[in-house]
């Protein structure tokens, strides 16, 4: 039954529609998906896209978003993601983990893994939340480097290779244009600046840049929250939600713990928790049903 263990759309295609959804005019919104359901949610409510977070990863695992996730848990958490969805999925791969063949290597690795494009950053090694203060890059040079050998590596030319930028918080907003226009030359097929914090600094942005260009939207960060058919109106080409999944999930996931704490019981929360009946839904529980009675419900011809 196709589609039923993984979704029916061939990488290549997925790939192709990230490229044409950037060249279309219409604005391509990526929320952040924490798992896979989450991702088959994005794509039943009609999103253009999956965007899989470092930060998330990280706080998946426990653990801050400094740089310490490696490209195995990364690319792992990608495929999983990738794997269950018809829509091109987006993955944050922070630095490249590594020097520039590192990076080199981190593209083969989320190409094997069925993702459509990656992000690769100017941060130093290790990075940091693009949204705390402290963070430094390296120069422009090694970063060109980095870009370099990601592109030289890449098999599939459908695979998207992003630059970020975290510069404007650094160096000024003056600066960040100028990286992301030598990151455009040096072959990165889409540029995100991270941090923008008005309006007014991503219609500057866009003014100064031909090559299309990402904005992040995540909440009680250094960006304003704009709505997408604003961004779009700029002339942005791609909008992610990096954290909001997460970030809505740990929050009903904390009220409810407390009541149970507090109360002893969880009657007086049911009606804030998704219901089987929907999960199994989410899940095709049917689908796998039907697979299965198709496959094994029969009777062996006797002699055989």
């Amino acid at each position: 039954m196709a589609g039923l263990f993984a979704a029916p759309r061939p990488v290549t295609e997925k790939r192709a529609a990230f490229r044409a959804g950037l060249e279309s005019g219409r604005i391509q919104r990526f929320p952040g998906a924490f798992n896979s359901l989450v991702a088959t949610l994005i794509q039943e409510i009609g999103f253009e896209g999956v965007y899989v977070s470092g930060a998330v990863l990280s706080a998946d695992l426990g653990l801050p978003d400094i740089g310490l996730t490696t490209l195995t848990e990364v690319s792992g958490r990608g495929h999983q993601i990738a794997r269950v969805t018809d829509l091109p999925v987006l993955i944050d791969a922070d630095t490249g983990f590594g020097e520039p063949m590192s990076a080199a290597r981190t593209v083969t690795v989320l190409e094997d893994a069925g993702l459509a494009g990656c992000h690769l950053e100017d941060q130093v090694n290790p990075k940091r939340c693009g949204h705390l203060d402290g963070k430094a890059v390296v120069p422009t040079e090694e970063m060109i480097r980095r870009l370099h050998a990601a592109v030289a590596a890449r098999r599939d030319p459908g695979f998207v290779i992003c630059a970020r930028t975290d510069a404007a918080g650094i160096e000024g907003l003056d600066a960040a244009i100028e990286r992301a226009k030598a990151y455009a030359e040096a072959g990165a097929d889409l540029i995100f600046t991270e941090a923008l914090r008005t309006p007014a600094e991503f219609e500057k942005f866009r003014a100064a840049l031909s090559t299309p260009l990402l904005a992040n939207m995540t909440e009680f960060g250094k960006s304003e929250l704009i709505p997408a058919a604003t961004l779009e109106s700029i002339g942005y080409n791609a909008v992610i939600y990096p954290v909001s999944t997460l970030r809505l999930a740990m929050y009903a996931a904390e009220a409810g713990l407390r009541e149970i704490f507090a109360e002893g019981t969880q009657s007086g929360v049911l009606d804030r928790m998704q219901h089987r009946s929907r999960l199994y839904e989410l899940l095709r529980y049917e689908s796998y049903n039907e697979f299965d009675s198709g496959i094994y419900d029969f009777t062996a011809e006797r002699g055989r």
